[in-house]
């Protein structure tokens, strides 16, 4: 009887531990994939050429979870190549901004909403409590291509895990962007702001008006034509350059200010 009753233990506790397991989905492990990437599939970025997962990704993604173990963050920010760039066009006004407010950047270049979500599950937010994470992510999957980007459903579902996981993991506040009006695809601008605006109007509807907050920079960015960027504030009509930072970071202090619960 005494056996039969461990037996039975025994099953609950593994019952137990499965279900455990299921609660927290791990990231999928970073191994090679010829197959097309889902925009709200966590996925790292692959290089082309070989297969495997892109090592200059792959090096920056475990910086960055090196520094999340470190903690101490108050405000991240998370995205692409736009995001990344603090660290270089826009790195006086970052200096002048956030240097100071314990802000972290784990922005990487050429990455899509696949990207940014296995990132999130793969140890970037674990050990960090930051009291607003500023999420912009989408432009590359859509692309200097309309034809070949990925459906605004998609990428606006994939910006929503992210923001949803951001929650869950590090209890902070989210404060989106929409996506960035973006002028580099020549005879397709128009195709491709199209899509830009299709996953913005998916996406504003998780401003809550508490804990997510949505911010639309888009007319602060187009220049008079209402079409194109102006290339003094992105030289290449894709990536800011220091008069871009410094418009991003003006139009988003006040809401970043209520959010972390400083004065405006």
């Amino acid at each position: 009887m005494k056996h039969g009753w461990l037996i039975v233990l025994s099953i609950l506790c593994s019952a137990t531990f499965v279900r455990a397991q299921a609660a927290t989905p791990a990231a999928p492990a970073a191994t090679a994939s010829a197959k097309p990437q889902r925009a709200d599939v966590p996925a790292p970025k692959i290089d082309p050429k070989t297969g495997e997962p892109q090592k200059a990704f792959m090096d920056k993604h475990a910086r960055y979870v090196e520094r999340a173990r470190q903690g101490d963050i108050d405000i991240l920010f998370m995205g692409d190549s736009i995001t990344e760039g603090w660290n270089t066009r826009g790195k006086d006004v970052w200096k002048e901004r956030y240097a100071d407010r314990k802000a972290a950047n784990f922005g990487i270049g050429g990455d899509r909403t696949q990207h940014v979500l296995w990132r999130a599950m793969d140890g970037e937010l674990d050990n960090i409590h930051p009291k607003v994470a500023v999420v912009m992510i989408g432009t590359n999957n859509i692309g200097r291509d309309a034809s070949k980007a990925d459906p605004a459903e998609d990428i606006a579902s994939g910006i929503t895990k992210i923001v949803k996981l951001v929650r869950e993991k590090t209890g902070a506040k989210v404060l989106l962007l929409g996506i960035f009006p973006r002028s580099d695809g020549k005879d397709q601008i128009d195709a491709i702001q199209k899509q830009q605006r299709e996953v913005n109007d998916i996406i504003n509807k998780l401003d809550d008006g508490k804990d997510i907050r949505y911010l639309d920079l888009w007319e602060k960015f187009i220049g008079p034509d209402g079409k194109n960027v102006p290339d003094e504030i992105m030289a290449d009509h894709l990536h800011p350059g220091d008069k871009g930072y410094r418009i991003w970071a003006d139009a988003m202090e006040p809401l970043l200010n209520e959010m972390m619960g400083q004065p405006k």
